[in-house]
């Protein structure tokens, strides 16, 4: 698989368009696979990490937190 990486803009119609160099680069007809990174709130990243954390977290788990609160005896 090959990569190019190019900018550009979305317009208010929804439409990306690939600059016309880029085009030219790749075979017609090619099967072709789209990535798109954006730049937004920066914390977003960090919003979604702790939200799927949470969602993979089981009441079962609690036991753990228990173990770590309560004093070592010996």
């Amino acid at each position: 698989m090959n990569a190019i990486e190019f900018k550009g803009k979305l317009s208010a119609e929804d439409n990306m368009v690939v600059p016309g160099e880029i085009a030219r680069q790749i075979p017609a007809g090619s099967d072709i696979r789209v990535i798109l990174l954006w730049d937004g709130d920066g914390d977003d990243w960090l919003r979604v990490s702790k939200e799927r954390f949470a969602d993979a977290y089981a009441p079962e788990d609690a036991v753990y937190e228990k173990l770590i609160d309560e004093p070592v005896s010996r």
